[in-house]
């Protein structure tokens, strides 16, 4: 793994830290490292109406796309489990907006960091021809 995408699980572990997980215990951290170069993190946020709460990866792109950035080459997620936990199917269509190729960094509380591309979580993404997605 090299030194950006090191930085790139530091920060997503980092991030989970600051998770509002209080009733599913599930905290959450990701990080999408922008092509500009910054780091856009983001934890999941409970609320006790299930429906209600948000995810770590979609807070992050969220939060990555309102501060001008919609162009990524990698995203982190830790997860605070043994294994290394990938994104929801949700998460995943989101980040399918911004290009099937992106790196996938999963990190659980070992040293463990499995790399994937976004296609291979999201072999079939629902895609439209207005879409980002590279399809």
């Amino acid at each position: 793994m090299d030194a950006k995408h090191e930085a790139l699980v530091a920060a997503a572990r980092a991030a989970m830290e600051r998770s509002h997980s209080p009733y599913s215990g599930f905290s959450v951290g990701a990080a999408l490292l922008g092509e500009d170069g910054r780091i856009y993190t983001g934890t999941n946020v409970e609320n006790a109406s299930f429906g209600l709460s948000m995810c770590a990866e979609r807070t992050a792109v969220f939060k990555a796309v309102s501060e001008g950035c919609t162009a990524f080459a990698a995203c982190a997620v830790a997860t605070a489990t043994d294994a290394p936990t990938p994104p929801c199917g949700a998460c995943r269509q989101v980040l399918a907006e911004f290009g099937l190729d992106m790196v996938i960094l999963l990190a659980g509380l070992d040293d463990t960091v499995e790399v994937h591309t976004l296609r291979d979580l999201l072999p079939r993404p629902f895609v439209t021809f207005s879409s980002g997605g590279d399809a």
